[in-house]
């Protein structure tokens, strides 16, 4: 069972190893905001506080949470409380992803349907979700919390990006 939390300095030896094994693993961490690591740790949750309320420019107003199964963290998760036009493409309102080590185990269908109870009691009607055409995982999670696919965006190098509304009420 997992559980979404907010960042917390408390948990900052396990963010340390979630952080760890995506680097060792040589891909990119996902959602990328999770990448943007302060040291000490409670700069990077100062900075995630104030983003929720206040968007940098060309962003829009963000919460980030992670997956946290009493042990380590498995996943995180970034909500987008808007939309701009580059997010209406690629990124939608939210962004996940599972640590190499715990994929294949629920925790991504689980923490998206988390995700978007957070959605819903923001006062959202429906959600946009996107993912990489040959993300195959990712697909099937959206579409296990009713992700209905929309009509695809092809980015500029030719990758396709599926794009899923998911809606709430």
């Amino acid at each position: 069972m997992i559980t979404l939390v907010k960042p917390s300095v408390h948990l900052e030896a396990e963010y340390m190893d979630f952080v760890a094994e995506w680097e060792q693993s040589g891909e990119p961490i996902v959602p990328s905001v999770v990448s943007k690591t302060f040291l000490p740790l409670a700069d990077f949750l100062e900075e995630q506080e104030q983003e929720a309320l206040t968007a940098p420019e060309n962003w829009v107003t963000h919460s980030t949470y992670w997956f946290y199964d009493g042990k380590q963290i498995v996943g995180a998760v970034n909500f987008r409380h808007d939309l701009n036009d580059g997010l209406k493409q690629i990124g939608g309102h939210i962004g996940y992803g599972i640590r190499p080590s715990a994929r294949k185990r629920g925790y991504a269908t689980e923490g998206l349907r988390q995700a978007l109870e957070v959605a819903k009691e923001r006062g959202l009607e429906s959600v946009l979700i996107t993912c990489s055409a040959d993300n195959i995982a990712s697909g099937r999670v959206i579409e296990a919390n009713g992700g209905e696919e929309l009509e695809s965006f092809m980015k500029e190098d030719g990758t396709r990006v599926r794009r899923f509304n998911v809606q709430l009420s």
